[in-house]
């Protein structure tokens, strides 16, 4: 396979596994970076179950994992399938999670740095970490093999201990990574919905030079899209929103409540589709 370098083929992959994100979410993204991406590439979906992937999409197994998945942790351990081997798909690779929205060209994502750097987002919700953010990172197949035989020691440890993947992969990974430049990959809820009360009045916006949108967390692109903070919410206008802070039956507590409010979100729409 190709190692990714210029004038070669740009490899990206991701994973699917259980039932949380359907086809449409590979579907959605092949189609995102077949608009905004130089050919040639391709984008290798690692999965449990491959019914319904657009052609052209190439489907892998789920490398092995012969340990058992942490169970008192949030972070998404399984994503440690991919640290390995990868059978045929060797060379440089892009990661991206399912639930992004590529909002510009990517090609800079396989031109910064050297061909051997571990590269990670940062983490904007641990601002005095630092720490990585992995929904969208680039590595070279086989670089962070090591950090497999750590967790494979003992899994539940490692994952109490460094709570997320993320955090392992940032303060483990051989060799150190390093960071995108801040702009490129954005987070929807801390830098595109305008902050209380704000977000009442202004729609959500594409920051400037933004290349890709991630969605950490639970408000994915079909709420962002609808105008709700998560899929148990009812997207409401905005003064039925406020009046809903008052209610009885409210999900949240009053102030969470009055900061949670999105405008629908056309662009995602727009952008974020096959």
């Amino acid at each position: 396979m190709s190692d990714g370098r210029n004038g070669s083929v740009k490899q990206i992959i991701c994973i699917k596994w259980g039932d949380k994100f359907g086809a449409e979410y590979v579907n959605r993204l092949h189609g995102m970076i077949s608009r905004n991406i130089t050919p040639p590439f391709r984008l290798f979906c690692f999965t449990d179950d491959g019914t319904g992937l657009h052609p052209d999409i190439a489907v892998r197994p789920l490398p092995e994992f012969d340990y058992k998945t942490p169970e008192r942790t949030r972070g998404k351990w399984p994503k440690s399938r991919l640290w390995g081997d990868l059978g045929d798909v060797t060379g440089v690779v892009l990661f991206l999670d399912l639930d992004v929205v590529i909002t510009g060209n990517i090609d800079c994502f396989f031109e910064h740095g050297d061909p051997g750097d571990t590269i990670l987002g940062r983490n904007l919700n641990t601002p005095f970490e630092r720490m990585g953010q992995t929904s969208v990172y680039r590595m070279k197949v086989g670089n962070l093999a090591p950090l497999q035989d750590i967790f494979r020691a003992d899994p539940q440890a490692v994952a109490d201990e460094y709570k997320y993947e993320q955090r392992f992969v940032t303060r483990n990974a051989p060799g150190g990574v390093k960071f995108w430049p801040l702009r490129w990959m954005v987070h929807f809820r801390m830098q595109c919905v305008p902050v209380f009360p704000l977000n009442y009045f202004i729609k959500p916006r594409i920051p400037r030079n933004a290349r890709i949108v991630i969605f950490p967390g639970n408000l994915n692109p079909p709420d962002a899209i609808a105008g709700r903070w998560d899929e148990h919410a009812t997207p409401r206008p905005p003064l039925d929103h406020l009046r809903a802070a008052f209610a009885r039956d409210r999900r949240e507590s009053f102030f969470r409540h009055l900061r949670h409010y999105v405008h629908p979100t056309e662009w995602v729409e727009r952008m974020w589709r096959e």
